[in-house]
């Protein structure tokens, strides 16, 4: 399990996988200079809420993960956070596609 320290007051637990491809897009925004918001759902031991946070380019964002090897990269799910992040709600962690780029149902998992 990965942290995302944002502004040293906010820690949110994150599984590797999910964390490096978050990694992926909120530095991709950043290096062009771009703020927007990024929600998620709180985990249900915190309640049963959603969190939202402004990201700036000059605010401190730190990526920890657990793991020693970065995961294999869907670019599928890079590119569809990459739309979220770039709509007017911002970024929002959705479930990963398969690598056909198709969500992931039961039958398919």
């Amino acid at each position: 399990m990965g942290k995302l320290i944002y502004d040293s007051t906010l820690t949110v637990d994150f599984e590797d996988r999910v964390l490096a491809h978050l990694h992926l897009v909120i530095g991709a925004k950043l290096r062009r200079n771009e703020s927007f918001f990024f929600s998620w759902k709180d985990d249900p031991q915190n309640g049963d809420g959603r969190t939202v946070i402004w990201i700036y380019p000059t605010a401190p964002v730190v990526f920890k993960f657990y793991g020693g090897r970065p995961p294999v990269i869907n670019r599928h799910w890079v590119e569809a956070l990459m739309l979220t992040a770039n709509s007017t709600q911002g970024l929002q962690l959705i479930p990963e596609p398969a690598e056909n780029g198709q969500p992931v149902t039961e039958a398919s998992a």
